[in-house]
């Protein structure tokens, strides 16, 4: 067994990026709790190119973004430069992250979380937003549920889940196979990538999987309070059947 988990270099080339992940659904429920006060200093981490963060500055807000690639921040501020947008794009490990300063929200948002890949990992990043969110703050994140008959089903077959043109021109299909490490919840994913209708590579996308009962646990012992679990982004419960698990935070005092 392996230990080295990681997301494969050609899936962080910004253009493919952008062009597999195009749509906002998402983006109307961070807007939701966004503070009415467009003073407010807002936090993203793992920004990427900039997909919510720019939308939400153009709604006039303070919004800094994380990242660790330089290749997505690099497409981020050239997005921001075009929408005539001044955003603070920092390049940063969120493990490790020390602004010196504090803000009223702070949101991990697009599955981030599951390439956190050990508990030291998790723990590392929640103290780090502890460390940068104000008394009275809020922090935000999403992910999926596991869904262990779906990831069985999908272990006995290479299927295409993307096809699309990005902006500089290529055409891009992927299929994806998988199988999953039940000692350290590591779902390892690769995705088989043809571009141009030649085959280019095979890209690691591994993730760590957090099942409901545990992720609670974590959260509650790093001393926050959940203040909702939301099971999709028009704001149901989190039930039996929901394909996520977001998070509305605060801290504990």
């Amino acid at each position: 067994m392996t230990t080295d988990y990681k997301v494969g270099k050609l899936i962080y080339d910004a253009h493919i990026y952008d062009g597999l992940n195009t749509f906002l659904s998402d983006l109307q429920f961070y807007k939701k709790w966004l503070p009415t006060n467009k003073d407010a200093r807002i936090l993203e981490l793992c920004c990427g190119t900039g997909r919510l963060t720019i939308p939400i500055a153009k709604d006039g807000y303070n919004i800094s973004g994380v990242d660790y690639t330089a290749s997505m921040l690099k497409r981020a501020k050239e997005k921001a430069s075009q929408a005539g947008l001044k955003i603070n794009f920092i390049e940063a490990d969120i493990r490790t992250l020390n602004l010196q300063e504090k803000f009223d929200l702070i949101f991990l948002p697009f599955n981030s979380i599951h390439h956190l890949y050990k508990n030291e990992d998790l723990f590392e990043v929640l103290k780090v937003v502890r460390n940068h969110l104000k008394e009275k703050g809020l922090f935000l994140l999403d992910c999926f549920n596991p869904n262990i008959r779906y990831i069985v089903e999908k272990e006995k077959e290479q299927q295409v889940i993307a096809e699309y043109r990005t902006n500089d021109g290529r055409k891009v299909l992927i299929e994806q196979s998988m199988y999953y490490e039940n000692t350290t919840q590591i779902n390892r994913i690769k995705w088989h990538y043809f571009i141009d209708n030649k085959f280019h590579s095979i890209q690691n996308m591994d993730m760590r999987l957090f099942f409901p009962q545990e992720l609670d646990s974590y959260f509650k012992q790093a001393r926050f309070n959940i203040i909702h679990k939301f099971g999709d982004f028009t704001g149901e419960v989190f039930n039996n059947g929901s394909e996520k698990q977001i998070y509305v935070l605060a801290l504990k005092k």
